[in-house]
């Protein structure tokens, strides 16, 4: 029988299944972006920890200049397939895989590095921000300041309107898509430019809550059916050369439930609001999309029940 919080994780994402971990290892994007922001951030002699470490991979990278690596993972499948890939690789002896929740775990000792790569487009499904905030406090206090260097560093999540065709062979369909962080996107038109919602930044507190009210300016007529949500994952801030690496993740589309018509030079307003963690469909249900008097409605009703 599955505890209250192995049903959640189920249900969210965090006991994701071996295959999917497998495409990772297959995402070049994901895995060079990770190599080297940790070559980057990974000190020779280093002591570092691992939140949710799969395959291993990660922990692996980190392997090439630290001392020791505490690779954490839930999964007993991934565990025992990390402590077999790792077996195979030079410097594998360097991790300890730990079977253990992440949201629990504290390393023996002090580390200069943690690596959490719960990450999903948005921030929904999975638990990246509840890990590192409950690591933050556990490790203060058992450990004081300060606090690791974390990877990734920060997040950026941007949100655009789209008119996307969801006919498939004549069929109409409405569904989520994700689809490749690339500029041509078969079948979407871009009615507007992206507008930045959301910056999460880990060597600060961050909280679980998102909620953006915003406006577009319409760039050509069309119809918006659709938002697309772009998260930039900041892996390594690089001062010496200031810039940054990252890895996007894969862009995540959601139909709206009433498509607006639109012109150029029109103005979409766009308001939404979700916990980090939460279900895609929360995000969804959230969504209202208009002109601006559905700002002014929402506002005079929270005003009449105040």
């Amino acid at each position: 029988m599955l505890t209250e919080r192995e049903l959640e994780s189920s249900y969210l994402g965090q006991f994701i299944p071996v295959h999917y971990h497998h495409n990772m290892l297959m995402d070049q994007n994901r895995m060079s972006g990770f190599k080297a922001a940790i070559n980057h951030l990974v000190a020779p002699g280093a002591k570092v920890l691992e939140l949710g470490g799969g395959t291993g991979v990660l922990s692996w990278f980190a392997a090439a200049k630290a001392e020791k690596v505490w690779c954490v993972e839930y999964n007993p499948d991934l565990v025992r397939e990390a402590r077999n890939f790792l077996s195979k690789n030079v410097n594998g002896h360097k991790v300890e895989v730990v079977e253990g929740d992440a949201f629990d775990y504290l390393p023996p000792e002090p580390v200069d590095v943690v690596i959490c790569e719960m990450i999903h487009v948005a921030m929904v499904r999975e638990k990246q921000v509840q890990v590192i905030e409950a690591f933050k406090q556990r490790y203060l206090e058992k450990f004081g300041g300060p606090l690791p260097i974390f990877i990734p560093e920060a997040m950026i999540m941007a949100v655009q309107p789209l008119q996307q065709d969801y006919s498939f062979e004549g069929y109409n369909a409405p569904i989520v898509q994700f689809r490749e962080a690339t500029f041509e996107q078969a079948g979407s038109i871009d009615l507007a430019t992206p507008a930045v919602y959301s910056l999460l930044d880990f060597t600060q507190p961050v909280g679980t809550a998102i909620a953006w009210q915003g406006s577009f300016v319409i760039e050509r007529d069309g119809i918006v059916n659709s938002l697309r949500f772009v998260t930039k994952n900041i892996l390594a801030v690089v001062m010496e050369k200031n810039t940054t690496i990252d890895w996007l993740n894969h862009y995540m589309t959601l139909p709206l439930a009433d498509p607006i018509a639109v012109k150029a030079g029109d103005q979409l307003c766009v308001s939404f609001a979700y916990r980090a963690g939460g279900s895609i469909q929360s995000l969804q249900a959230s969504i209202r999309a208009g002109d601006a008097s559905i700002f002014a409605v929402e506002e005079q009703s929270e005003s009449v029940a105040a």
